[in-house]
Formats: C-alpha cells, structure tokens, sequence
C-alpha cells in the first residue's frame, strides 16, 4: 500500500491473525466411516479389478453399446418352446425402445427446424415433416392401441387383425 493513503477509510488489516484449533478428543465420526469404507471395500475392490484387467490386456471390455443377436419371431418358435418365446418377447422390447427412440429423433429434427425457420417452417420443413409423419404412423400401427402392457403375442395378434382386416376389404 502506499504511504500517503488515508488512514480512516482503509484500516491496515491484522498483522497475524488467530487461527482456530479445531482438533477435539473425538474424530470426527464420517471421516472415520468414509476411511473404514475406503479401506474394507474400494481399496481390495479396485486392486482385484486392476490384476484382472493387467491380465486381459487387449481383451478390454466395454459396457456399453451391448449388441443383441436377433432372436427368432414369436411366429418362429415351435410350441412349447418357452424359452424362445421369452427370447422373442425380450427381442420385441428391445425393437419397441428402438423405435420410441427412432420418433424422438424425427420429433427433434422436426422440431429444430421449426424453431430455425419460425414462420415460415410449412413450407421449408416438408421432408422433416414428411418423415415425422411416416415413423408416427409407423410406430402408432404396429403399437398404438397395445396399452401399458403390451408384449410381443398382444403386438403380433394386431397385426394378424389387422391383416384380416385388410383381406376382407378386398
């Protein structure tokens, strides 16, 4: 600071200030349960997995992304076979996520070209207007009308009405 400052308007601050002993008798109860914790569990944990993975070496695994082989159809199963119907069920869950995401992405394409072109979006946005049209009608004719607890033989007896539906037209 400078020599001719004023005094009254800025006081010199404390020249050593008091710090605070804030040792007790008694640790302090989650710094000693977060080390027992360390200790008991993290440590021996993430030492056992750094031998495993030393030992893998190139054979790194991956938990995301898990690819699914495709399972048979619900009309590819032999009767009886409850082991392919579930497999078949899983695989029909799989595929309805897919296509919930698949309309969420059209619905956000659609929906960032409206907020690009403002107004006048009808006419600039007819392609992302046209797909979001087609995968909703898609998705809502394979699985509109199924309910919260839709399956795989609730889907597959739609589509055969629906089938019945259309060669009676004919």
């Amino acid at each position: 600071m400078p020599q001719d400052y004023n005094k009254d308007a800025y006081p010199e601050p404390p020249s050593r200030t008091p710090m605070e002993n804030k040792q007790t008798a008694v640790p302090n109860p989650v710094v000693l349960i977060t080390k027992v914790f360390y200790y008991t569990v993290d440590l021996p944990v993430s030492t056992f997995r750094g031998i495993v993975e030393r030992f893998r070496g190139d054979k790194k695994a991956y938990y995301y992304h898990q690819k699914f082989r495709r399972v048979p159809e619900l009309t590819q199963c032999q009767q009886g076979d409850f082991l392919c119907y579930y497999e078949a069920e899983m695989q029909w869950r799989r595929d309805y996520k897919v296509d919930q995401e698949i309309v969420k992405v059209m619905q956000n394409r659609l929906k960032a070209c409206q907020q690009r072109e403002g107004h006048s979006y009808v006419q600039n946005c007819q392609k992302e207007i046209k797909q979001f049209n087609e995968t909703s009608k898609a998705f809502q004719s394979r699985y509109g009308d199924l309910g919260a607890y839709g399956s795989a033989r609730k889907c597959l007896m739609k589509q055969k009405d629906r089938m019945m539906k259309e060669a009676q037209k004919e």
